[in-house]
């Protein structure tokens, strides 16, 4: 279900990129801020985990360095059927972890001190778990991808409003429309980004949770994360750096309308969805259990 609501809200970005174009009236402007915004995003997605890494100041470690966490991340890998990525630690007291890199060859997890020292080792491989499954679904290339067609709406939003300002009365555009769809087309992609980014993360919880095979793990983990958040301790965090963050800072908080905005889910959602995936794997090994007792 995830998916396809994934696939719907990126041919709704296109759908919206191809309107703006349109009302413009030629292919060529399309043209050109088609490939401005595909070539920002193409260095993106080769070299965004380069650049997350270092951002986070991120130190890559060994077995040696970090056993307990090369153990989890060792356990879920082969149970995921995934190559090794490489393991960074960020030395951070807010609590994190995230994915990066373009496929799961080029993958890499990190985590930041605060979260080792928050989390038991289960819950640990419960985020571990949820960080792996974006890796497996990709979704640093959905994501990509999303930025790419949203971005493009922005900059010809950009490009209408500047022609709303300066153009000639020869231009068969409204200028009152052209400046009202320069402030309502940005914010429409953004919603719809925003969106692919919450169905992605359903998907990467409920990634976990079977891949683990114990949804309360992650559960408890993002329960103490929420408490944490909602404690005031998230420093610098912002509606751009928010996906990076495995809970949304801003959670607890009353911002209505900034809903549309959230990169996450709220937390309830998550632990009820957790919680039916709960009851679905639990029937799901006691049909397992009266099949092994029939045929053996």
């Amino acid at each position: 279900m995830e998916q396809i609501k994934t696939f719907l809200l990126l041919g709704s970005l296109s759908i919206l990129f191809v309107f703006i174009g349109g009302y413009l009236g030629g292919q060529e402007g399309m043209f050109i801020a088609l490939v401005m915004a595909g070539g920002m995003n193409f260095y993106a997605y080769y070299f965004s985990d380069t650049m997350i890494l270092k951002h986070y100041n991120a130190q890559e470690v060994d077995p040696r360095e970090a056993p307990m966490l090369y153990r989890v991340v060792e356990r879920l890998v082969e149970r995921a059927e995934l190559p090794m990525p490489k393991i960074y630690i960020v030395h951070d007291h807010i609590p994190n972890a995230f994915a990066t890199g373009r496929n799961p060859e080029h993958a890499a997890v990190a985590i930041t001190t605060g979260l080792l020292e928050l989390l038991n080792e289960d819950e640990i491989e419960g985020v571990m778990a949820h960080e792996l499954s974006h890796v497996a679904h990709r979704d640093i290339l959905v994501a990509t991808v999303a930025a790419t067609i949203a971005g493009a709406v922005a900059f010809i939003a950009n490009m209408l409003q500047f022609g709303a300002m300066f153009g000639s009365r020869n231009n068969r555009g409204n200028p009152i429309i052209m400046i009202v769809m320069a402030i309502l087309l940005p914010i429409a992609a953004s919603i719809i980004q925003m969106t692919i980014s919450r169905s992605r993360e359903f998907m990467a919880d409920e990634g976990a949770a079977r891949l683990t095979g114990h949804p309360e793990w992650l559960q408890n983990a993002l329960i103490k994360l929420t408490n944490y958040n909602v404690r005031g301790e998230v420093h610098g965090a912002t509606p751009e750096n928010a996906h990076m963050l495995i809970v949304s800072p801003f959670e607890g908080k009353n911002f209505s309308f900034s809903n549309l905005f959230r990169t996450h889910p709220t937390t309830q959602q998550r632990l009820e969805r957790l919680e039916a995936l709960k009851e679905e794997l639990s029937a799901e090994n006691e049909q397992n259990k009266l099949y092994d007792r029939h045929y053996v």
